[in-house]
């Protein structure tokens, strides 16, 4: 297999279809996220193996149980997988201490894959997060947000 099918196995097997078993075969158990976040301090990396994928995975499910992902755009460099990706799911329930809101939101992510020997060893995830809660309503819309005099509160 080679490193586009596993990610793509990954998002539509496991993510959209929900066959959790799947992981096993895709996901390395040493595998290890780097959750790439905009701070002075260094990326945080974690080993995430397919349980703790599957735990992560289902914890989205929790609060938004008809996500679906989309692959926008998906660029193959040698074992290095590229995605830009669109998921989209109605709230209803809560979410890192988030109540639901009841409607759609679109979360737009890009992650990285390393593949070697056809499993996930290392992934770098990026989550649009200011529009994430924008939309659940944690944040103002940024036009208000760049209205606000310098050093006001969020």
């Amino acid at each position: 297999m080679d490193p586009a099918q596993v990610v793509d196995r990954f998002f539509t097997e496991v993510w959209n279809r929900r066959q959790f078993a799947v992981l096993d075969e895709i996901v390395d158990p040493t595998c290890v996220t780097h959750q790439v976040r905009s701070a002075p301090c260094a990326i945080a990396a974690a080993a995430r193996g397919p349980l703790a994928l599957r735990e992560h995975i289902e914890g989205w499910l929790a609060a938004f149980p008809d996500i679906k992902v989309t692959t926008d755009l998906r660029c193959v460099c040698g074992t290095e997988v590229v995605s830009w990706v669109t998921m989209r799911g109605v709230h209803t329930g809560p979410w890192q201490g988030v109540p639901p809101i009841g409607g759609e939101v679109t979360i737009r992510t890009v992650t990285q894959h390393r593949i070697k020997e056809g499993r996930i060893v290392e992934d770098w995830v990026i989550v649009e997060t200011l529009g994430l809660f924008q939309q659940l309503g944690l944040v103002r819309p940024t036009p208000e947000l760049l209205a606000q005099p310098q050093g006001g509160a969020p």
